[in-house]
Formats: structure tokens, sequence, C-alpha cells
């Protein structure tokens, strides 16, 4: 059995706080972070530092709940992490028995969330945990869906191959000419849902592509999103598990899909 001693110490157990015990208690909000992982075993002491530090941050305004969605690793990604977070109730870990597809460990996580403010974030580091500071003040009541933007104006890439950019870019300014909500970005991993609007979506697109789909789907119902100018950087750790071709073909047969929809459907603005 793998050891845990390469993982960080975590900040401590919400759960051991005693209300009665005298300290002055005040209002804090619930929150699920979910983190899809597949085979990141290289990565799993950076993470669990990434979510230790926004614990020992912003615990003192947000109660956490870490939902690690380990989407059918191979490479001990699981048990390393089973070992290294058993003693602390507010992490917990899901599990798929075969490798579905990114978009399939967010739903999941959307269906094991605590609280009706779920976070999904990349488990690569490629973007800091730390920019919830500000993007959870912005998920008002009023909001179902925030969604984190580099190609914001405001917002910037930071090391990223040029092809990748590139290839990013593209599907977004393709999404931005199809879908009815123009944004900068459709395809970051990286946001705020509102549980209750999202538990009975399900994309038919488990990869990638589920993510624009997640999004298109929100729009098509009406739900309120807003974009953040985030911060995007290249990976931290491990290697991009995306297929690049057949990606592309998926997110070129999602677009058809929308252009069929909004030609035969009448949308109200």
């Amino acid at each position: 059995m793998m050891s845990s001693s390469i993982a960080p110490q975590l900040d401590h157990d919400p759960a051991s706080h005693d209300p009665a015990g005298g300290a002055e208690v005040s209002q804090v909000t619930q929150v699920s972070i979910v983190i899809p992982l597949y085979n990141e075993l290289e990565g799993i002491t950076a993470l669990l530092e990434m979510l230790a530090d926004l614990d020992a941050t912003l615990g003192d305004r947000f109660e956490f709940q870490f939902l690690l969605v380990d989407d059918g690793s191979d490479d001990g990604t699981a048990e390393l992490l089973s070992e290294a977070v058993a003693t602390y109730s507010h992490y917990k870990i899901v599990r798929h028995q075969a490798n579905r597809g990114i978009a399939a460990a967010i739903h999941t996580g959307l269906l094991h969330a605590n609280s009706d403010v779920v976070v999904s974030i990349d488990a690569d580091g490629s973007y800091d945990a730390m920019q919830l500071a500000e993007m959870l003040p912005l998920f008002t009541p009023e909001v179902d869906l925030l969604t984190a933007s580099p190609y914001h104006p405001a917002g910037r890439v930071e090391n990223v191959a040029p092809w990748r950019l590139w290839i990013s870019r593209q599907a977004s300014s393709i999404y931005r000419c199809t879908m009815r909500r123009k944004m900068y970005c459709y395809t970051s991993c990286f946001r705020i849902y509102r549980r209750c609007q999202f538990t009975e979506i399900t994309p038919k697109n488990d990869g990638f592509v589920g993510i624009a789909e997640l999004l298109w789907i929100a729009d098509t119902r009406g739900l309120n999103i807003l974009e953040y100018p985030a911060v995007l950087r290249t990976r931290v750790t491990g290697k991009s598990k995306m297929k690049i071709l057949r990606a592309a073909l998926q997110h070129l047969r999602l677009v058809g899909s929308i252009a069929l929809h909004r030609l035969t459907h009448r949308f109200v603005i």
C-alpha cells in the first residue's frame, strides 16, 4: 500500500468544532467543491495542498465539502486519496468503476454534494482555487451558473501551449457564433453551479464537450449565467487526458445540434 506521507497536513475538520465550547460562531456558507480525477497520481500532493490552503484561508467564511470524484483511475489515484483523507469527514471520495469523462464526473459530484453551491475545478492546478475568494461572493441567490473565463478582456492566460490555446479559443469562437448567449469562453471546467438547477441535467457528452453542453442546456432553460475573468495557466502536474481529434469531432457535432435547435425553436429573450 502506498504511503500517505507525501500528502500535506490538511486543515482541521469542521465536524470537530464544538459550538458549546464558548468560541464565537459566525454564519458561514456551505460550499461543495467537486474535483474530477483520472490518473492524477503524481498531482495528488499539489492538489491536497491547494485544497488545504483554500480551507485555511477561506474557512472562516465558507464551510467546504471536498468531493474527489475518481473517474475510473487505474494508477493508484483513488487508493492514495483514500489513505490521505481517511480521517477528514469534509473530504469524500466517489468512484466510477470505469472511466466515463470529466462532464460525467462533475455530474456525479453534483449528485453527491451536500450544499446548493457547487464548485467544479480541474485537479491539475490550471486554475488557482484561491480565485474563489472573489468568485463566491459574486454567486448571489439570483445566479445559477458562474463560469471562469480566461478569454474575458480582464482575464489572463499564462504559459499555456500555443496550439492548445488556439484550439480552445477556436472552440469558444464557434460556440459564440452559434449560441444565443454571447460569452468569451464556453469550455472552462472551473465553475460554480446552483445544484438544484443542475442535478436533473445530464449531458449526452460525458467528456470535455459535455462542459459546453451543460452551458448550452442552462441557457436554453433561461438560467442566469455570469462570466468571471479568471487566470488560466499551464497544468502544474500530469498530462492532459483530452483526445484532441475526438473532442474536435464532438464539438462540431454539438455545434450542429445547437444550430439545428436554434433554427427549429423560438427563444424568448
